[in-house]
């Protein structure tokens, strides 16, 4: 086995990881009755573009030779410093995204929804970012291109979680604002969607 197949495995390995994940914490939230809908078709569509970059297209890479063109051309060297990096990267993407999972519980929803006893998260990951579930993704897109060497495959991701990120997160925003008014409002001026805003203090 080569070293580029091992770092392989380490992506379907976390790939793999993320399916569980997703899987565990669908269950309980679908118990939760709906008390406000706000998702669409073009939500619909936007969830599941991610999974041709994130699956469809590096299933292509691994099984056929038709992207192998694009490959990185560096030295193995190089290769190795970035595929390590790369697994280091998925670990903490997996690793937010099952902790991100965890702290909403029955809270979260993959579509815009606000379900019965719905309430506003603001400890563990969601403490430091009100989006840790979309940074996980961020990490997975960037660990992508250093596992999966090949200029098409590895930013496959990135390019498809772009919009869903644009097109998502200030809609979410705007209803959850709505829905918990001031205490949200309060929320979003003591943390950062993607990265903490350090000077927040631990208050209680």
């Amino acid at each position: 086995m080569s070293i580029q197949n091992f770092f392989e495995m380490i992506y379907w390995a976390g790939v793999v990881v993320g399916a569980v994940i997703r899987v565990k914490y669908t269950r309980p939230c679908k118990k939760n009755k709906i008390i406000e809908d706000r998702k669409s078709t073009l939500d619909m569509i936007l969830v599941t573009i991610p999974g041709i970059g994130m699956f469809i297209l590096p299933l292509i890479y691994i099984f056929t030779s038709r992207l192998d063109f694009a490959d990185y051309q560096i030295i193995p060297a190089v290769s190795l410093t970035l595929g390590i990096s790369g697994g280091l990267v998925h670990i903490a993407a997996m690793a937010l995204l099952w902790r991100s999972h965890f702290d909403l519980g029955r809270n979260w929803s993959p579509t815009l929804q606000i379900r019965e006893q719905h309430s506003l998260v603001t400890h563990g990951s969601y403490f430091y970012l009100r989006h840790p579930m979309y940074a996980a993704h961020w990490l997975w897109a960037l660990a992508q291109p250093l596992l999966l060497q090949n200029w098409v495959v590895g930013f496959s991701m990135l390019v498809t979680f772009i919009p869903v990120y644009f097109a998502r997160v200030a809609r979410e925003e705007t209803m959850m604002l709505e829905h918990f008014g001031e205490l949200y409002q309060q929320y979003l001026g003591e943390t950062g969607r993607l990265l903490p805003r350090w000077r927040r203090q631990v208050t209680g």
